[in-house]
């Protein structure tokens, strides 16, 4: 079983730490190629972000067709370019959003997401209701940092995390938390620790539900919504025509 976990943005630490978590929890066997956007943005934090990330995330399925992937995680909180990328492939393609908030709501009646940023609380209030999970979602808190500055200063952005999470849990009555960021990922175990709540990064759910998938033999429905794309020019992409195999 092959499974690409691709980061959307082009901060390589951050894939590696993305590899890092998932080879914790992948079964024996399962063959992890972790991948960076080879353009884009540095961090994924707004709306601009997003958009700019995705012809990224598009490229990196293409390839992993041609390398016979057997599913794939999108390896950032805002999910951007899941439905596009489920557009061109059957294989199934998992967000670490979805992922997160699928499992929180199975192990616990509400959660609450500990953000980045103060304007990234709107963009993951998006996400969670796209999902239709805004009722069991207490609050969205923010640490009020930037993804990049958790790499600067890990001590700093644990602090900041965890006394989001604290207020989180005693404040919003959460009891589950959800960490908003694939940057993340190296604080799970901490935080559980600390909080005494399950504690989820987005990256090993993900990675086990695409196992899960996959061993059931399933695939993305074909049938209208996400079928491929049309056949149509594409000017100006850093990749070759889409409907090309």
């Amino acid at each position: 079983m092959k499974i690409m976990l691709i980061n959307p943005n082009t901060t390589q630490y951050m894939t590696d730490s993305i590899l890092k978590c998932a080879r914790r929890y992948a079964s024996p066997g399962t063959e992890l190629y972790a991948v960076t956007a080879s353009f884009g943005v540095s961090s994924v934090e707004c709306y601009v972000d997003e958009y700019l990330a995705a012809p990224a995330v598009l490229r990196e399925i293409m390839r992993g067709e041609a390398l016979g992937v057997d599913a794939y995680v999108i390896a950032c909180f805002g999910d951007p370019a899941l439905q596009a990328a489920r557009e061109l492939t059957d294989k199934p393609v998992l967000g670490i959003a979805e992922s997160a908030i699928a499992a929180a709501k199975m192990i616990a009646p509400c959660f609450s997401v500990v953000s980045v940023l103060d304007r990234s609380v709107k963009v993951t209030a998006d996400v969670v209701s796209a999902y239709g999970a805004a009722p069991f979602c207490r609050s969205i808190r923010s640490t009020g940092l930037s993804v990049l500055d958790f790499g600067k200063d890990t001590d700093r952005g644990l602090s900041a995390l965890a006394e989001q999470s604290r207020r989180a849990v005693a404040e919003d009555k959460a009891e589950c938390v959800l960490l908003g960021c694939a940057g993340f990922v190296d604080f799970v175990e901490k935080l559980q620790r600390e909080l005494g709540v399950p504690v989820l990064d987005g990256v090993s759910p993900a990675v086990r539900f695409a196992e899960a998938l996959v061993g059931l033999g399933l695939r993305t429905s074909k049938v209208n919504t996400w079928t491929s794309p049309e056949k149509k020019a594409y000017t100006g992409y850093p990749f070759p025509d889409m409907n090309k195999s």
